[in-house]
């Protein structure tokens, strides 16, 4: 009996040191997530503005642009895929890979391969432990993405884009990331890129809007060569963003509810000895009984 108490009160205090640990990390993941929502909210006027800028460009000018022409009979289609660095984040990481994973498979449908390109190293240890290969991957920012990877992402898609199959490049470009709605819900997405297919989920436009005249100076290619590669780098650090409070969010879901779990595994184990002690006891006092009544019986 003795040593089941040792047991249910060695587990307990073990339990007790990991719900310390997962406290700390909901409420380290609790106070990220609200700068990270604030970026999300900070750049989404931006991305809106050059999106509408790009739209009215590619609509108006009559310019064909390598970024937005249509390839015939496409070959390779270049997948970005955004994970995090770290695990302990519900199914997070795994949503966005099963995602990428029949994302690949209709590509396969319509003749073209996937060609990943991985943020974050959920990605890459999902990969290599497959050994499957990839073209390119970054890492170690997932929770904290900066403008300047963002814009190393997109300047490495779009040269891989222009370049084309026929050079070793892709023919289109697709992202998959989590959009982030709020605290409870996330949603993966997947948007294509390129060739450039504008989008703009937070604003869409009416049927009966009427659009206005443009002038473009210089002209339209040039304007177009500026404005693209920054509506790329934009789009990607928007995803990079709303990926990061996502995985924020899920992280302090799932630690809160490992928080949860041990305290009621503790109660459970303090229970369990508390019946172990009361059993012994019970036990100790039948010994005594026992002897004294044998005692007696021998006088």
């Amino acid at each position: 009996m003795g040593a089941q108490q040792r047991v249910y009160r060695q587990r307990s205090r073990s339990v007790q040191s990991t719900q310390k640990i997962t406290k700390a990390m909901e409420l380290i993941a609790a106070s990220r997530v609200v700068k990270a929502r604030q970026r999300v909210a900070e750049t989404t006027p931006y991305a809106r503005a050059i999106t509408r800028a790009v739209s009215a460009v590619a609509t108006f000018s009559d310019v064909d642009h390598p970024l937005t022409l249509e390839r015939e009979a496409p070959k390779n289609a270049g997948v970005l895929i955004i994970t995090s660095d770290r695990g302990l984040a519900g199914a997070y990481s795994a949503s966005v890979l099963k995602t990428s994973e029949r994302l690949r498979e209709l590509l396969q449908d319509e003749g073209k391969t996937a060609q990943p390109y991985l943020t974050g190293r959920k990605a890459e240890g999902y990969f290599k432990f497959r050994q499957r290969e990839y073209v390119e991957s970054w890492s170690g920012f997932s929770d904290a993405p900066t403008f300047e990877v963002a814009k190393e992402i997109g300047e490495r898609l779009t040269a891989d884009f222009i370049a084309g199959a026929e050079n070793g490049g892709v023919d289109e470009i697709h992202v998959i990331y989590t959009r982030f709605v709020n605290m409870v819900t996330q949603e993966v997405q997947v948007v294509r890129l390129l060739p450039l297919e504008v989008v703009d989920d937070d604003a869409p436009a009416e049927a009966e809007d009427l659009y206005p005249l443009y002038e473009f100076e210089p002209n339209g290619p040039q304007v177009l060569d500026a404005l693209l590669p920054q509506y790329v780098t934009s789009r990607i650090y928007n995803c990079l963003l709303q990926s990061a409070a996502s995985e924020l969010a899920a992280r302090q879901r799932a630690m809160k509810s490992a928080t949860d779990n041990a305290e009621e595994l503790i109660k459970t184990y303090t229970r369990l000895a508390n019946q172990a002690r009361q059993a012994e006891i019970t036990q100790e006092i039948s010994e005594i009984v026992g002897g004294a009544s044998a005692l007696a019986d021998a006088k």
